[in-house]
């Protein structure tokens, strides 16, 4: 009997996801902790954003690096050491004397928890290969459903944020919000050592030629790139800064241009250039998480500072946002077996255009009531998005690459959540009422009809593709 067939599978899901799950926790605490940080270290709505953005930024850049040391140096002492990092950032977080300083202990904070999915990865393939079956969908042991399983507890996980964090706020000040991770990273080294096999024995290789063959100057520019864009999006509403501009095309192309001579691409250029489904796949769940994290972050901000409500109250109903993913996992999956994920996600992409035209009421009425019906009407149909697009990641990687587009998929989560974060700043800049919730509410709607726009006219050209000649 192997080590792996003695450990029960739901065991070892729930333990990775103890460690998986810090991510999204950590933006759903954040996302009700803004107008706090606002008054706390006086700054205004674009500036405290790079809360958020620099957290998302050093994910999306460490996601694949972490993921070849999960595969190099084994995925329970990366995932291990990961733990160890969140636990140092969140003592050190409290103390930050200004907002670049926390933004820095942010960026620390990242680092940690991009080492866990990756991880989570290595292990289950690791399962599949100990009991001897294939971990391609339709087998006894489906590895890309359970990791879909993971994703939907990590994004469950944002609905558990807002509540915590808005608790936390109340009781102990927003210092609290790391304070809560020292306790959570020992939970799931625990957990992990307790329920995970093992690493097998490897050989030894220096750190120093892993981090040669990791494309570190790929990973550089490309984190330039985004910074660059960045800073021109959230000045525009003052007047566009074009050499912010000229940086972010400059840096991009020669990002371009190193990926495509690298002997270890940062982000194959070629693997997506070549399949058109999975860079389909990248695009979708980059849309679908700006419609997500645009209403994450911002929404706390306008019923704070303009509806007067609590940081609890708002914490409280934000729930239903994310919550649903594992309400509907169930039903979701047996639709998606019965009449495939293309329907799923259009019945997602509908409902979405439909609940982020209904963020519009907002103005009209903040009665719990009506908070409380938009994010469900929006938390409902995300989940058929997002676990359509999550089980077509599976379907569109190569085999042989199915652990690079696993972390590039976190990598395309991170971008479409810096955008929403990056979205709220620009709307919000002026203010937080309803004239500027209008504002937010327009772009989040349109990203949901962009979103169906690309879903339908990529579906059709993938059918063509795929038809017979």
């Amino acid at each position: 009997m192997t080590r792996t067939a003695r450990r029960p599978v739901g065991w070892i899901v729930v333990a990775l996801a103890t460690g998986t799950a810090l991510s999204a926790l950590n933006s759903g605490m954040i996302a009700v902790a803004l107008s706090t940080l606002r008054g706390e270290f006086h700054v205004d709505v674009p500036t405290v954003t790079w809360v958020i953005s620099a957290f998302y930024l050093a994910s999306a850049v460490l996601q694949p690096l972490m993921g070849r040391f999960a595969d190099r140096y084994g995925a329970l002492r990366v995932f291990t050491v990961g733990m160890v990092v969140v636990a140092v950032a969140g003592a050190a977080g409290p103390f930050a004397p200004t907002l670049e300083w926390l933004c820095v202990v942010r960026v620390v904070l990242a680092i940690g928890t991009a080492t866990a999915f990756p991880s989570a990865a290595a292990v289950l393939r690791r399962m599949a290969r100990e009991s001897g079956e294939s971990p391609e969908p339709g087998t006894s042991f489906e590895a890309a459903p359970i990791i879909g399983r993971i994703q939907l507890i990590d994004t469950s996980a944002a609905a558990i944020g807002p509540v915590l964090g808005g608790a936390l706020l109340v009781l102990a000040g927003w210092e609290a919000l790391f304070w809560i991770n020292i306790p959570l990273a020992a939970i799931a080294i625990v957990a992990t050592r307790l329920v995970i096999p093992p690493d097998e024995a490897r050989e030894h290789v220096p750190l120093r030629t892993t981090l040669r063959e990791s494309d570190l100057p790929g990973v550089a520019l490309f984190a330039v790139t985004v910074v660059a864009m960045l800073l021109f999006l959230l000045d525009l509403v003052d007047g566009p800064e074009w050499p912010y501009l000229a940086a972010a095309v400059v840096t991009g192309a020669l990002f371009a241009w190193r990926e495509l001579r690298a002997a270890t691409p940062f982000i194959d250029l070629r693997l997506l250039a070549g399949n058109r489904p999975l860079l389909r796949v990248y695009g979708l769940f980059i849309l679908a998480n700006i419609v997500l994290y645009g209403t994450l972050f911002g929404i706390p901000q306008y019923l704070e500072d303009f509806a007067g409500y609590g940081t609890a109250a708002v914490g409280a109903m934000l729930v239903p946002l994310a919550a649903f993913n594992a309400v509907l996992a169930r039903p979701i999956e047996r639709l998606i077996v019965a009449r495939g994920h293309r329907l799923a996600l259009l019945i997602g992409i509908g409902g979405l255009i439909l609940s982020t035209a209904a963020l519009l009421l907002l103005t009209l009425s903040t009665a719990p009531w009506a908070v409380l019906l938009v994010m469900a009407a929006i938390g409902i149909p995300y989940a058929f998005v997002l676990i359509s697009i999550t089980q077509s990641l599976y379907l569109a990687a190569p085999p042989e690459h199915v652990g690079q587009a696993a972390g590039l998929f976190q990598t395309a989560r991170s971008m479409g959540s810096i955008a929403g974060a990056t979205v709220v700043g620009m709307a919000l800049f002026n203010g937080t009422d309803p004239e500027d919730w209008i504002i937010l509410a327009g772009v989040v709607a349109a990203s949901a009809v962009l979103l169906a726009v690309v879903a339908v006219a990529t579906g059709r050209a993938a059918k063509t593709a795929d038809s017979p000649r």
